[in-house]
């Protein structure tokens, strides 16, 4: 999978036999694939096209795929074992399946701190012992404006690096919370309940992607608290200099979403970032996500 993700070449060739078309949405990072219908059980060859593609862009697209819950639930099990959310709440019958319900927000002084809260950069559950590989996410209502996702290739940031920021971090460690993000949406029973159920956990900063050998940035503003075994003031630069690095656009790809428009994204070496522009509209969106393993350095 991953020699056909690398070959250029081989993997266009191969998906057009089947009629899919691959189109890069930028020299990075994303791709919008046509011609398949997401619906319908995938072919062991379309299977193995998707995930190439997956794997090469870091985030695929899809437009117009009306999907049902089942045949969505069965997309993201190509991918591996799914898992629920300690507080997204999901779809009736359908565990995996997240309800994440939107809102756009004026900015203005009065918000500005609201919004900030909602968009951050992350990678999702980082604050598990497995986090996440991929997640699939369908646009069910959306605003007539605003509401895009952006995402940065972490690799490509990773790669970006001054050597000697990259010789600093190469052994360094970091640990991720989910109370950092989470806590301020649930009654203080609750985030003393997610907090015992999930307690901090330790990632490296920088991780090896398994599957492609790519090395890339792995902290993240929504989760993760503190880099260990340097100061706090150290801690702190480092993040913030790790951060800044993640916003670089020239390392992004940015969707415009359409009614049953599906983006699938690797977890492992992407970031991404919900931007709440659509005020005063709502904008809804169902995601299921695959469980990851181990993060390995």
């Amino acid at each position: 999978m991953a020699t056909l993700a690398k070959d250029h070449t081989q993997l266009d060739e191969v998906a057009a036999t089947l009629g899919i078309a691959i189109t890069p949405l930028t020299s990075n990072i994303g791709a919008e694939l046509s011609g398949i219908d997401l619906d319908q059980p995938l072919t062991d060859a379309a299977a193995e096209v998707i995930r190439a593609a997956w794997l090469r862009h870091k985030v695929i697209f899809f437009r117009d795929q009306d999907l049902s819950a089942e045949s969505h639930v069965r997309l993201a099990r190509l991918f591996g074992e799914l898992e629920t959310h300690p507080v997204i709440p999901s779809a009736p019958g359908y565990p995996e399946l997240l309800i994440i319900k939107g809102e756009g927000f004026e900015i203005t002084a009065q918000t500005f701190d609201k919004a900030q809260a909602y968009n951050k950069w992350h990678t999702d559950v980082t604050f598990r012992e497995r986090p996440s590989i991929g997640s699939v996410l369908r646009a069910r209502h959306i605003p007539a404006v605003g509401g895009d996702t952006i995402w940065a290739d972490a690799a490509a940031a990773y790669r970006g690096l001054p050597d000697a920021v990259k010789e600093r971090i190469e052994h360094l460690e970091a640990e991720h919370d989910i109370v950092r993000s989470f806590g301020h949406r649930v009654s203080d029973e609750k985030r003393a309940e997610i907090a015992r159920d999930f307690p901090p956990v330790v990632h490296p900063v920088v991780r090896t992607h398994p599957e492609t050998g790519e090395r890339a940035i792995y902290v993240n503003f929504t989760f993760t608290t503190r880099i260990l075994g340097v100061s706090e003031a150290e801690s702190r630069e480092l993040l913030t200099l790790l951060f800044d690095r993640i916003k670089v656009p020239e390392y992004h790809v940015r969707w415009r979403w359409t009614p049953n428009a599906i983006a699938i994204w690797d977890n492992r070496v992407t970031q991404h970032y919900a931007v709440a522009d659509y005020w005063p509209n709502p904008r809804t969106m169902e995601r299921v996500t695959v469980t990851g393993d181990v993060v390995a350095r």
